[in-house]
């Protein structure tokens, strides 16, 4: 637990405090002898005085967020929230829950979405707090809800499950899979806002792939969320992956490798809040992986992947050669796309061009330096001034 991220000092500012816990994944992971991504604080009683405390020991200081019991201590070693034990309450299926302060901790504990998660380690003397059944669901590799209508008060909690499954190996039990199901079929998903979605599946991207995607497919809940196309493929989404170039968005490209030659999906992804480039990026790598992946079985020198590739993003094309041929995408990502020309527009503009001629111009050179007719800074200036 130590190994987290900032935990050292976090948990020196904290571990003489009484009714700190150390609660959820962390807890979970330091059982499964894994590094946990971070640590999550629970006070039985008031966050505030004990952030404060903790800030004064780091030399750090503590923002309050009173109408969520939580506070946020931030130091040159550490930054992390300390919040007060709670329990929750759903007006309705897919709502924020209310949320009610000065609960105990086995409250809190009944919050939690899966049992492995609703585990809690006290600072002060190393006590830990289980949920009935965790440990055996630990030892397990299980994923059971704490209650049968986990799934309808949140069903974010569906694509939680999915993302555990993945990143843990785990799988739902008998009951959890059955209540997933159920909850998928009876249209649960339409309650919950694009934003709380968006926000799910943007993490379930970065778990360990094609898994979490696989998990994200089980009782339709793929095309619940994202599209009705939605498939997954995973040697597809294998091949994708071993194409991507460093700066592409593996994210955003696996996820595009799901809904490959969807047409509408631009306005589906404004409602789960991506971002502008995020949605342009998945668009045009789903919409537009099929043509290009029918060009690139064309035999095509290194001048015609340029005609064909240029204006392409790096994802789309990894995309269409993932579909096939794989050889000519990864000639162009890997080699073709990154040779420069000797001359720039501003040897151009000397030479006389102005406007759209300077751009036609450099075009005509690139073509000529591909196809080997202009390998050197004359040839490519006399290409560029004759075109």
């Amino acid at each position: 637990m130590s190994q987290a991220p900032g935990a050292v000092p976090a948990l020196e500012a904290l571990g003489s405090e009484p009714g700190v816990h150390v609660v959820g994944g962390a807890v979970r992971d330091a059982l499964l002898e894994r590094v946990p991504r971070e640590l999550d604080f629970v006070v039985e009683g008031e966050a505030a005085p004990v952030a404060r405390r903790a800030a004064e020991r780091l030399g750090g200081e503590v923002v309050f967020h009173d109408r969520f019991g939580t506070a946020t201590v931030r130091s040159p070693r550490a930054l992390f929230d300390v919040v007060s034990a709670r329990s929750e309450t759903y007006e309705r299926p897919g709502a924020l829950p209310h949320v009610r302060l000065g609960a105990g901790l086995e409250e809190d504990l009944a919050r939690r979405d899966f049992s492995v998660n609703a585990i809690a380690l006290r600072l002060a003397d190393g006590a830990v707090r289980v949920w009935p059944g965790a440990r055996e669901d630990l030892a397990a590799g299980r994923l059971r809800v704490l209650h049968e209508r986990s799934f309808l008060d949140d069903p974010t909690r569906l694509l939680r499950l999915a993302r555990y499954a993945a990143r843990l190996g785990f799988a739902a039990d008998e009951a959890t899979d059955a209540l997933a199901a159920a909850a998928v079929a009876g249209g649960a998903i339409e309650t919950v806002t694009g934003s709380r979605l968006g926000a799910e599946l943007r993490l379930l991207l970065r778990e360990p792939q094609p898994a979490a995607l696989a998990a994200l497919g089980r009782y339709g809940l793929g095309a619940a969320v994202v599209h009705d196309a939605f498939a997954v493929d995973a040697a597809l989404i294998e091949a994708v992956r071993a194409l991507a170039p460093a700066e592409a968005r593996s994210d955003l490209l696996v996820l595009a490798s799901c809904v490959v030659g969807a047409s509408d999906l631009a306005p589906v992804l404004d409602r789960l809040e991506f971002t502008a480039h995020e949605r342009d990026t998945i668009v045009a790598a789903a919409a537009r992986a099929e043509r290009l992946s029918a060009a690139l079985r064309e035999p095509l020198d290194d001048a015609g992947l340029w005609r064909a590739l240029h204006r392409e993003r790096p994802e789309t094309v990894a995309l269409a050669g993932a579909l096939g041929p794989q050889d000519a995408a990864r000639r162009w990502l890997d080699d073709v796309r990154h040779r420069r020309l000797a001359i720039s527009g501003e040897d151009l503009v000397a030479a006389g061009l102005a406007g759209p001629a300077v751009g036609e111009a450099l075009e005509a050179a690139t073509l000529a330096m591909l196809s080997g007719r202009a390998p050197g800074r004359d040839e490519q200036l006399a290409a560029a001034l004759a075109s």
